[in-house]
């Protein structure tokens, strides 16, 4: 009864990620657009890093549900 509770606590705080990668991933894109509308000739070059962002900012979020799902399935 202990462990399945323990199981349900751990997975919970794994999908706190999840929550830390939308606030990052309104961040990024954020101060993206603050920058573009600022310097619009330089936008066009930062779009490489902001994919590369969103991607890694993404991967972590779903690394997070995957350790969730671990531990309830596993």
């Amino acid at each position: 009864m202990e462990a399945e509770a323990a199981k349900y606590i751990g997975a919970g705080i794994a999908c706190l990620g999840m929550g830390g990668a939308a606030i990052a991933l309104g961040t990024i894109f954020g101060n993206y657009l603050s920058g573009a509308l600022r310097n619009p000739s330089a936008a066009d070059g930062q779009f490489g890093r902001l994919v590369f962002g969103f991607a890694v900012t993404e991967a972590l979020g779903i690394f997070s549900l995957l350790i969730a799902l671990l531990l309830l399935f596993a």
